[in-house]
């Protein structure tokens, strides 16, 4: 089992385009309503908010401002530096042009950087207006801006956000990647060219960050290296992503919860866009019919005849409708679109947990077989070694004609000289080959060696070497004078 009493530290990664997918969620930009879904489908208490908190420039801790979104923060950020986001223009953006880290720790520990000594009801998400935030987190956020700060320029940074009305305390952070060049480049900024310089910076990462969180008793996390094709994830998943597990079988119980929760999140979005969907296509017929309505009365006034002032009042009211119809159509579509997006963020989440626990239940199986090839070998070496012990005793108990009948056989040396012949033999396996000659002639054996080129071939098995390797040890224990039964 994983050991409880050591905190660990906590770092999510995730490449995508832009930020705007997470503004709302980072900086609580939801409406009453909003809030309300939030707090029903996650683990968000509205009576902690007030305790979350952002760094600005400088490292000066300041209220979280719902006034800029991230990516007008971003559009901002981009603008001073005269940097081009290359996503503008495409139909499809797709450069990696934001970096969103997550960091924590194991959740004791931050709560009590959090929050002290004070009681915090985290199941019911409400009543704990009178909870205070502790210096101590600020303190170890500041730690945290700085080391972003130095490692990818705090000119770089779009937000650091810090969430204290979640069941874990955790930092939202997203950089712009800027190379050397001034220029945006995922790649570069996290070596990415090539799989092993990138899985060698981001365990590097894990080290520098260990470092930090040294101070604050949080212990460097299990590596988990992740991709941008991997969305969003829960609070529940980012903190499966870092947990440290020494068994296998608890490995596997926390990939089926991840799993599990993903499910849960995936079966809510497929609900919210079947609604959108059915929503869009409600607005479009509405759409189409004031459209409809609205056709001759407009080419009346295209011909310049005369209409009444209760007809212009008329074709302005159909106006307005379809104009208010065409922002409600224009909201749906982009939520149907952010959903459809989160759908497939959740399917990838879910289908590499899935491929990782198929890998964990055939290393599980491997390892069960490993057990019991394991236990077979102690129990053949106890069985083969009571044999010997039992036929040695018996055999110097027979008179000399019986013990003709075993002469110069294996049973025979076993009888007389079997730990030598057994010694000589491992050694053998081990291809120390001077150590088994000297073994074999120091006790009497004249059966000579088997020269410079012992060694296990490549058409053997284990099995096959050892049968090999017993019948040599069994010819060099042999006295020398001693001819072999015909």
């Amino acid at each position: 089992m994983a050991n409880d009493s050591i905190n660990r530290q906590v770092i999510d990664i995730k490449a995508s385009a832009g930020v705007g997918d997470i503004s709302n969620e980072v900086l609580r930009r939801w409406t009453d309503k909003g809030y309300e879904m939030a707090v029903k489908e996650g683990n968000y208490d509205r009576s902690r908010e007030h305790l979350n908190f952002e760094i600005v420039k400088g490292g000066r801790i300041v209220p979280v401002d719902k006034t800029r979104p991230l990516d007008v923060r971003m559009a901002e950020l981009l603008a001073e530096r005269g940097i081009r986001d290359p996503n503008i223009g495409r139909s499809n953006p797709n450069i990696r042009t934001a970096v969103k880290f997550v960091f924590g720790g194991s959740h004791d520990r931050m709560t009590e950087l959090a929050f002290g000594n004070q009681e915090v009801d985290f199941e019911a998400k409400c009543g704990n207006d009178h909870i205070q935030r502790m210096p101590e987190i600020e303190k170890w956020a500041q730690d945290i801006y700085n080391f972003v700060a130095r490692k990818f320029g705090e000119e770089n940074i779009i937000d650091f956000v810090v969430h204290l009305d979640e069941t874990t305390a955790h930092a939202h952070c997203s950089i712009v990647p800027v190379n050397d060049k001034g220029r945006i480049s995922y790649k570069d900024v996290f070596h990415g060219h090539t799989k092993p310089e990138y899985k060698q910076f981001i365990t590097q990462l894990h080290n520098e960050l260990a470092e930090v969180n040294k101070k604050w008793g949080l212990a460097r996390g299990t590596s988990k290296v992740l991709t941008g094709a991997r969305g969003h994830t829960t609070e529940s998943y980012r903190r499966w992503l870092n947990q440290e597990c020494d068994s296998l079988e608890e490995r596997r119980d926390n990939l089926q919860k991840a799993i599990d929760d993903l499910n849960k999140e995936l079966a809510t979005a497929m609900t919210k866009h079947k609604s959108f969907t059915s929503m869009i296509a409600h607005l479009t017929k509405d759409k189409e019919y004031l459209e409809k309505e609205l056709a001759p009365m407009r080419e009346l006034q295209k011909n310049g005849d005369a209409i009444s002032q209760e007809m212009a009042q008329k074709i302005q009211d159909l106006e307005n409708r379809k104009a208010d119809v065409e922002e409600r159509l224009a909201d749906k579509e982009a939520k149907l679109s952010a959903t459809a997006q989160e759908i497939e963020n959740l399917r990838q989440n879910r289908d590499a947990l899935e491929q990782e626990a198929s890998e964990l239940a055939a290393k599980a199986t491997a390892s069960e077989q490993d057990w019991a090839h394991s236990k077979g070998a102690v129990m053949n070496e106890l069985l083969a070694g009571t044999m010997m012990h039992e036929f040695t005793s018996c055999y110097q108990r027979l008179p000399e004609e019986a013990k003709a009948v075993f002469g110069d056989t294996l049973l025979e040396q076993l009888a007389t000289d079997g730990n030598h012949v057994a010694t000589v033999a491992l050694a053998l396996m081990c291809e120390y080959v001077e150590q088994a000659t000297s073994i074999a002639q120091t006790h009497g054996g004249g059966g000579g060696g088997p020269g410079g080129g012992w060694r296990k071939r490549d058409d053997e098995d284990d099995r096959m070497f050892a049968r090999r390797s017993l019948a040599m040890a069994r010819r060099m224990c042999r006295p020398s004078g001693r001819r072999k039964k015909m």
